[in-house]
Order: C-alpha cells, then structure tokens, then sequence
C-alpha cells in the first residue's frame, strides 16, 4: 500500500493544518511528521524512521511528479534489478528566462553515469529498495544537513555498501525555476557547492582527485576563453570550470556553506 510522510523542518508544526487539508483529499493515507531543526538530513532522517515498506521514494516539496512517475521508476528497478533509481527532476522556466540559462538547461537536474556506472545521486527524484537492505539502517549525515551534499554523501555509502544504482529518464518531476536562481552568481555558487560535495564525498585517492580537477578546470576554462563570443557555450564551460574546482576543494576538506536552515 502506498503511504505519503510529509516532514515538517520548521521549528514550529506550520504546515500541519496545510498538510491536513491535503490528507482530506488523499487517495492514500497522509502521515505528518514534525522533525524541527532546520536541517534537512534531520527531516529525511525522520521520514526513514517512519517508513515501513519495501521500497521508499523521495521528492523535495517544490517538486510536481508526473502521474506515471513512480510506476516508471519501478519497472526500471525490477527490469534492471537496480536497488536504488534516479529520475531527472526538469525545470519549468518563467516568462524573461535569459536565453544562455534555457540553452543549456542549467536549473534541470539529472544523475551522472559515469563510465557506465551510477556513483551516487540526489533526493529530488530516487526510488530505492528499504525493507531488508543497507538503506533500512543507513541515514543521513545530520553534520551536512545545513551545508548540503547529505544526499550525495549517503548514496555514496549506499553503492559501496553493494547496492546497485541506476537511471530512469521516464521517470520525471518538475520544478518551477524561481527567479532568483536565474543569475550567473547563483549557478556558480551552486555549482561549486555541487563540485564539493562530490570531492568531499567520493572514494578513491584524495590528492589524484585533487590534480584531476584541476586539470580539468584548466581545460574548461580554456574552452570558456574559445567560446567567449557565444555566451551560451562560455557559460557552460565556465560553469563546468567552477564545478571541477569545486571538486578539488572538497577533496580537501569541506566548505562551512550554509544553504539549508535559514530563515
């Protein structure tokens, strides 16, 4: 049976009357979890605390899911006998989107196979296997639950724990892009966050990672010079660019960024 838990991160139960009114209107039951600590690994970490099932999926709540969104994720996971699937979650852009940001699509999120294979990934969009399996015992890092990347760092864990991961593009949320993350500050604050949450994260040789990325960076920033006369092209090198640096500083220690928890 299906069971939607909605955790409430807010120091006091403000949602719970909102919350309510939608499980009036539910086809399914409607559990509201009060989890105060403006910390978002806290808020998943209650949601886990409160699942009993087979498998348990994820969406943030600014996130709309297609009607087929679930059903998709799970015929992937059977067909490919994967624990854990990710979906992309596409952004709607408003009306006066720059066109350099529609260009390249930069607000979509969409997990990266790399070489074939599924690392780790995000909680806007995951299916994953519960009852019976590393996930029921593992939860988020309550240290990166200001600071971000907790998702990243737990799916991680996850696939060397021996879950397998995988990819579903069928299976879709979307997002409404708020305006203001349509500026060229925003994306490089966030893909520098992204890039060090990954360095901070992934297994392997720290100080090989770290003259990589730079290697890279290099390269991208070379590229940007190349595209300098297309600002949708410099854009994504540039950006590429930050994220591999970012990539380098995690590898050396984490940032003290604040994005979740503040009012």
């Amino acid at each position: 049976m299906l069971r939607v838990l909605v955790a409430d991160n807010d120091s006091m139960p403000s949602a719970a009357k909102w919350v309510a009114q939608a499980s009036d209107a539910s086809a399914w039951p409607v559990v509201y979890i009060h989890a105060p600590a403006h910390n978002i690994s806290v808020a998943r970490n209650a949601c886990l605390d409160h699942a009993d099932a087979d498998w348990v999926a994820f969406l943030d709540d600014d996130e709309v899911a297609r009607p087929d969104w679930l059903a998709k994720a799970l015929e992937t996971a059977r067909n490919t006998r994967s624990d854990i699937v990710f979906g992309p979650a596409l952004a709607r852009y408003p009306v006066g989107t720059p066109d350099w940001i529609r260009q390249n699509d930069f607000h979509t999120n969409r997990v990266a196979i790399r070489e074939g294979t599924v690392e780790t990934g995000h909680t806007s969009n995951v299916l994953m296997r519960f009852a019976g399996t590393r996930a029921r015992r593992t939860r988020f890092d309550v240290a990166l639950g200001q600071s971000g990347g907790e998702d990243t760092d737990l799916f991680f864990r996850l696939h060397r724990a021996g879950m397998k991961l995988t990819v579903c593009d069928d299976a879709v949320v979307e997002e409404e892009v708020a305006p203001a993350r349509l500026r060229l500050q925003w994306l490089i604050d966030r893909r520098f966050a992204e890039g060090t949450h990954y360095g901070a994260s992934a297994p392997g040789n720290r100080a090989m990672r770290v003259g990589k990325s730079i290697a890279k960076a290099g390269y991208c920033a070379l590229r940007t010079l190349g595209s300098a006369m297309n600002k949708g092209r410099a854009a994504y090198w540039f950006l590429r660019a930050v994220f591999h640096c970012g990539v380098a500083r995690g590898s050396v220690g984490r940032t003290q960024r604040t994005a979740y928890g503040v009012d």
